[in-house]
């Protein structure tokens, strides 16, 4: 029987990180907004969602993971920022952008995405905007209390982010949310 694992490719974020977001979701609560908010545990910067996999195929992931990082250093980025997709006046996701090492997270973006590809993988149609998803709305998202409150954090600053290895995750999807556990974690040398 073949077993298949739901999996993803990312880039996982420090404790600091994790804190300032779970502070800044507790005050974005407050507008009362039907969001469903990430788990501060389950913060990352996803990179390539990859579907269900086989378990065989583990081992062709990352050799892509390898031959994507190939060549590159480790690198930093600022988190900085409150945004929101498609539109902070109109928010449907909302997140934490980057404010410097973002093109450098845009092309380990890239090299993965190619690499996937070469392995039967779909490539990307749409534009990769770095991002830390703090939560996807519901219904009713933009009242302007939320619209309020994300522009106080526009310009905010929340911290680096070293980014010296890619993880491969699964994701089971349960009623308490999903559960991600690391698979395969590759190295970027510093």
């Amino acid at each position: 029987m073949r077993h298949t694992i739901r999996a993803f490719v990312a880039v996982e974020v420090p404790e600091e990180i994790r804190i300032a977001a779970r502070q800044l979701i507790a005050k974005l609560q407050e507008c009362q907004c039907d969001v469903k908010w990430v788990e501060p545990h389950n913060l990352h910067f996803t990179l390539k969602f990859l579907g269900n996999i086989k378990d065989r195929d583990i081992p062709d992931v990352y050799r892509a993971i390898e031959a994507a990082i190939e060549g590159m250093r480790a690198f930093e980025m600022t988190v900085q920022g409150v945004g929101a997709f498609p539109n902070i006046s109109r928010p449907r996701t909302l997140w934490l952008g980057i404010a410097s090492g973002g093109e450098k997270l845009v092309d380990l973006y890239e090299r993965l995405d190619a690499r996937f590809a070469e392995i039967g993988f779909r490539q990307e149609s749409r534009r990769f905007v770095p991002h830390l998803t703090l939560g996807r709305g519901r219904s009713g998202m933009a009242n302007g209390s939320l619209v309020e409150q994300l522009s106080e954090f526009t310009e905010t600053e929340f911290g680096p982010a070293p980014v010296d290895e890619v993880v491969l995750f699964s994701s089971e999807l349960r009623p308490d949310g999903p559960q991600y556990e690391p698979l395969v974690r590759c190295e970027i040398p510093g």
